[in-house]
């Protein structure tokens, strides 16, 4: 496994503070952000001064009961290309449901769901691995995701699972820590147990990120400093093997640079400390790891055609959660309704903050009432084509249902509306828009 060493995750938000932070020895980039033909010039800087830079998928809904998106994984495939990337990481999630293998509206989550830890679900997402595999050009890592809600009828726990997936497919592990922090905290699950279950030898590197507790659930955030708990998970997974990689991840909330710089100097403290107790109990720097995860034995795995009739099985379920979540449908049996009401807001909130990133405008527009008027939206209309139709569909549904008593607001709403849904826009270029639409805001204080 190639040595990684020590990298935080860039974002061109913290751009320039990355390229000038000592001891960077790779980078992380959201695949989905990167634009093959155009990469940003922090990142060209820093491939041209030997800096790694690793794509990090999060569409491609491995763990959906869908195969694979061809479009998706070639456009994933450029971007391992465009950037000269060792690897390519994804996650063991679904993120959209329904369509034809359930014969109901497509729906998309807006974010990473997890998947149930059952014979169907392995099955897919083995295939689904496979057929990834198959079309890109660099090995594929995969992450286990941080969860709110727990399946019922689950078979395998997390450990068995992941091990299973790595045994039968070749994937490597991208590791994530705070993920198994967020899982004790949620789901009763411990840390320590399921790292003992791992397959350690095919961990590629690992995520550390900070969050919050509010009432008793654990928010995997991105937004805060890592906590000494999901260190101390760290240094558990130091303690019996060498991460090839350690990253740092932090997508809003940024703090100062030097901040940054303590944390990933924390990050390090946690790593030697794991090594200090590795090397004490005689198992020295190996990459290689000892433990098994202990499976109920099913016979051979089921490929191709075989793999069908859970992919229908498993599309049908995600499809009743999935639209529990986001279209306001009955709870499925078995799942705790307090806890789905706290992963639905969740899923709300996710989906406000991203379309105003990527329609920043909307924000400056409405002001104080944008978040409110989005969750608002939100009840009845689920997102279906992405983040870009639904900042459209949001301002759509604003005029139409007269939502905006402030006539400038209103008029101002429904020019950026018809500039972006009208056979020809107006203006091709987004800060141009944004000017005005700001330019605009100010004037009327």
């Amino acid at each position: 496994m190639e040595r990684l060493g020590t990298g935080i995750g860039w974002r061109p938000e913290i751009a320039d503070a990355v390229e000038r932070m000592p001891g960077i020895d790779w980078v992380e980039a959201v695949a989905e952000n990167v634009c093959p033909g155009h990469l940003p010039e922090s990142l060209v800087r820093l491939r041209e001064r030997g800096v790694t830079v690793i794509p990090h998928g999060v569409s491609l809904g491995l763990g959906g009961a869908e195969r694979p998106d061809a479009g998706r994984l070639a456009a994933l495939a450029e971007r391992v290309e465009a950037l000269g990337a060792p690897l390519v990481t994804e996650h063991i999630a679904f993120v959209r449901a329904g369509g034809p293998l359930t014969a109901s509206p497509h729906l998309e989550a807006g974010h990473l769901l997890p998947v149930p830890r059952t014979r169907d679900a392995l099955d897919v997402l083995c295939e689904n691995v496979r057929i990834a595999q198959d079309a890109l050009p660099v090995p594929l890592a995969v992450e286990n995701i941080a969860a709110l809600i727990s399946w019922p009828g689950e078979e395998m726990t997390e450990g068995q699972f992941l091990y299973e997936l790595a045994d039968r497919t070749g994937v490597r592990l991208l590791i994530d820590v705070a993920n198994l922090h967020t899982n004790h905290v949620n789901r009763g699950e411990d840390p320590a147990k399921a790292l003992a279950e791992l397959p350690l030898e095919a961990i590629a590197y690992v995520h550390v990120a900070g969050g919050f507790e509010r009432d008793g659930v654990w928010h995997d955030s991105h937004a805060h400093p890592v906590p000494q708990p999901v260190l101390d998970v760290l240094t558990d997974l130091a303690s019996r093997v060498s991460p090839p990689g350690v990253l740092l991840e932090r997508d809003e909330n940024f703090p100062e640079p030097a901040e940054l710089e303590r944390e990933l100097g924390a990050i390090r403290g946690a790593l030697e400390k794991g090594a200090e107790q590795r090397t004490a109990a005689g198992q020295g720097a190996t990459t290689e790891g000892t433990s098994r995860a202990t499976a109920p034995e099913e016979g051979a795995a089921p490929t191709g055609e075989a793999v069908e009739p859970a992919r229908q099985r498993l599309a049908l379920a995600q499809a009743a959660l999935l639209s529990a979540l986001v279209a306001g449908t009955p709870v499925p049996e078995g799942f705790d309704r307090v806890r789905l009401g706290v992963q639905a807001r969740a899923l709300a909130g996710k989906r406000a903050d991203v379309v105003a990133k990527v329609a920043p405008e909307l924000p400056v527009i409405l002001g104080d009432r944008y978040r409110r008027a989005f969750l608002g939206y939100t009840h009845g209309h689920p997102m279906s084509d992405g983040y870009r139709r639904d900042a459209l569909d949001f301002a759509g549904y604003l005029l139409a249902e007269g939502r905006c008593e402030d006539a400038r607001v209103r008029a101002e709403l429904r020019e950026w509306w018809l500039e972006r849904s009208g056979p020809k826009p107006r203006s091709r270029r987004p800060g141009v828009r944004l000017a005005r639409a700001t330019r605009r805001v100010l004037l009327r204080r």
